[in-house]
């Protein structure tokens, strides 16, 4: 996790030593006063757009003779430092674009990759327990390598943090274990077109649950996705009950993952969250994966898998799924941390489109002229009720902010 101060506007409350300039450089007179709380673009975590920063600032109030650019470019060095400006802007901050869209190609491409793999794995060892438990595995391994090199450094958990994340971690396991079960049953692309209908789930469960209203505009949004799902099941030629439950069953469970999610809002930052969940589940998933697939595995599931591609080519494969799997999720969130909500709103629909589309070529899956309309218009309405929900909530925040900057100016003209 990067830690960043974005300067737009001045760190309130920090008495830093000034060094003497030389040449031609001017710097507005500024005060520095009041408490760190008060003010200052301290960023920990998360990147934001200095824009923002800058207009939602309540230092802006206090010092109105500052403006943006009004600080200019030394033409000498400081005295004690490398240059004036600093330290050498590099290549990563230069062109954060850049390193953005290279988070969304990986994503992307990983998600599909795995998609691919998985399916594969699937067609000469039809095993989801225990391929879920091969995904989480190898994601664990990956943390533990990680923290013991110090990439990144573990961050310590107490007893309450680990009792909100136990139900976060349930919920992770039986939406992942249930989602390779609709993977081995239907194809690809039918499981990805019922897992479209998670926002309408995370809807209801807002509204019913949360007891949080849910405008109207946002429904009628998910009417195109509950209608495009129902006429692609209707004439899926690789339906089966079982794949559709089950894809059903990891709708419900992510989106219960997510409430928890809510409940469990901590400072940890992102890798090491996702890296205790992926534990957690692990611990989760195993008694099932022995109880139900235990048996036959041991009977004929290994030799038959082995016996049709070899035992290198089988133990490579599931390595590999394991890898692409954390990876992704990992980019996944990553990426969230990178953007706007919008633009990862967006993002995760286009995901879903391009494994949808991928699968459909790589496996030659044929399907009809109506499955085909009904993903289409699936896939719209998740596109509509993403931008309009992302909206909502930008427009909340915005509305934080301003609010937060007029009490910190009224509580700073009641001290005049």
């Amino acid at each position: 996790m990067e830690s960043r101060v974005l300067t737009g506007a001045p760190i309130r409350g920090l008495a830093l030593p000034l060094k003497r300039l030389t040449g031609n450089c001017t710097l507005p007179a500024t005060k520095l006063t009041g408490r760190l709380s008060d003010g200052g673009n301290l960023i920990w975590g998360r990147q934001l757009r200095p824009a923002i920063l800058l207009e939602a600032s309540p230092v802006s109030a206090t010092v109105p003779e500052m403006k943006r650019g009004s600080i200019r470019p030394c033409s000498a060095t400081a005295e004690g430092s490398d240059s004036a400006g600093g330290a050498k802007v590099g290549f990563l901050e230069k062109y954060p674009a850049l390193v953005t869209g290279f988070f969304f190609f990986m994503w992307y491409f990983l998600n599909v990759i795995f998609n691919i793999l998985n399916k594969k794995i699937y067609n000469y060892f039809p095993y989801p327990y225990f391929v879920s438990v091969i995904h989480l595995f190898v994601g664990v391994v990956y943390c533990l390598v990680s923290w013991a090199v110090g990439l990144p450094k573990r961050a310590p958990i107490d007893g309450n943090l680990l009792k909100l994340l136990i139900p976060v971690a349930v919920c992770h396991a039986l939406g992942h274990v249930t989602s390779n079960v609709s993977f081995a049953a239907v194809a690809v692309s039918f499981t990805h077109t019922i897992k479209a209908l998670e926002p309408f789930f995370n809807a209801a469960a807002s509204q019913f649950i949360l007891g949080q209203q849910i405008p109207l505009t946002l429904w009628l949004s998910l009417a195109p996705v509950v209608l495009g799902v129902s006429m692609a099941s209707l004439t899926e030629m690789s339906f089966n009950w079982l794949g559709f439950i089950s894809a059903m069953i990891s709708n419900i469970s992510f989106t219960y993952r997510s409430i928890y999610s809510k409940k469990a809002m901590t400072d940890m930052d992102s890798t090491n969250l996702y890296a205790y969940i992926s534990i957690i589940a692990l611990i989760v998933c195993l008694p099932p994966a022995i109880i139900i697939e235990g048996p036959q595995l041991l009977k004929s599931g290994f030799n038959d898998a082995i016996a049709k591609v070899g035992l290198t080519k089988f133990i490579t494969d599931l390595f590999w799924v394991g890898m692409f799997y954390h990876l992704y999720n990992q980019l996944a969130t990553n990426t969230l941390e990178r953007v706007a909500p919008l633009t990862h709103a967006v993002g995760n629909v286009l995901k879903r489109v391009f494994v949808i589309g991928f699968s459909i070529l790589v496996f030659g899956n044929k399907i009809s002229l109506q499955t085909g309309i009904g993903t289409s218009i699936a896939i719209a309405g998740v596109a509509m009720y993403s931008f309009i929900k992302a909206k909502m909530e930008e427009e909340k925040r915005e509305e934080s902010l301003a609010r937060e900057s007029g009490i910190g100016a009224g509580r700073r003209r009641s001290l005049r």
